[in-house]
């Protein structure tokens, strides 16, 4: 049986074990996906003791994906290296190979929604690893990119590397209010009693508003919808970035509806129990 997992720190919020285990089973694979909790110090040695025992692939999340890079001993695709991120590892003959499929995963996600970025002005709040992919895809495919981050310093360096701007939050409406399309590729949201990234009356008609958030709808969604705009979770970005990496390693097309049927009867469990608190959740720092 092949093994194949996800690595993080938290990880215990993780949907993708029962997102990859239901595509492994309606593709046939005799193969198994777990999550281990992996510190940012201890990240070389899981790689390398995961290559010992015999995995077929991972996925890194936070805090790792930026990490990854640094630590030396994997071989990034010339995609994740220009990201700065890597959020996918294949095992292989040729050694341990890095990629990334964020980007992919939320550009799909957008497509499906007929949102289109060429040419618009698209404001990302944010600068960690999911931010790093979603920004370099988009640049890519046209947009005109927007970086707010806490960090000004992060988001210019950001910026800076795919010939974007970079501002701090405390020009987020301002920022807002003159956007296209707006990002939240931080954690705020994911919880109930987070404070709003964005008060209602900078968000207005015509705009598009993406929250990758996946566990709940936010408020900064909620606001789009009654502004008029058209609002998008996270669910979609998940799928389609783990889709992508089930090809990577297999070789073959994953089933996205098996996985997005899971990845929603596993949030509507959760949704009965507890609320998902911050420290449960995935995330990329502000």
């Amino acid at each position: 049986m092949k093994i194949f997992g996800i690595f993080g720190d938290p990880i215990e919020h993780s949907l993708s074990p029962a997102m990859q285990n239901a595509a492994f089973k309606a593709m046939g694979d005799e193969a198994c996906y777990h999550a281990f909790r992996v510190s940012e110090m201890r990240l070389k040695d899981a790689l390398l003791g995961a290559q010992a025992m015999g995995f077929a692939g991972l996925n890194l999340t936070v805090p790792l994906k930026e990490k990854a890079l640094l630590i030396g001993v994997l071989q990034p695709d010339p995609l994740a290296r220009a990201i700065g991120a890597v959020n996918t590892v294949h095992f292989s003959a040729q050694g341990i190979l890095g990629y990334n499929t964020d980007g992919w995963g939320a550009s799909l996600a957008l497509q499906e929604s007929r949102i289109s970025v060429r040419g618009r002005s698209v404001l990302i709040i944010g600068a960690g690893g999911a931010a790093r992919a979603i920004a370099y895809t988009l640049k890519q495919e046209g947009a005109e990119i927007l970086i707010a981050n806490r960090s000004a310093q992060r988001a210019e360096e950001l910026a800076a590397q795919i010939g974007a701007r970079g501002y701090d939050l405390c020009q987020l409406k301002s920022l807002a209010a003159r956007s296209d399309i707006i990002i939240n590729c931080t954690s705020v949201g994911m919880k109930e009693g987070d404070p709003r990234l964005l008060q209602p009356d900078a968000l207005h008609e015509g705009q598009a508003v993406f929250d990758i958030v996946y566990n709940r709808e936010t408020e900064l969604l909620q606001d789009a919808r009654a502004a008029g705009a058209v609002s998008l979770d996270g669910v979609m970005m998940l799928v389609h970035q783990g889709a992508k990496a089930l090809q990577i390693w297999t070789g073959r097309k994953a089933p996205a509806d098996v996985m997005e049927k899971a990845v929603r009867e596993a949030l509507a469990a959760r949704r009965k129990q507890k609320p998902i608190g911050m420290k449960e959740a995935d995330r990329d720092a502000i």
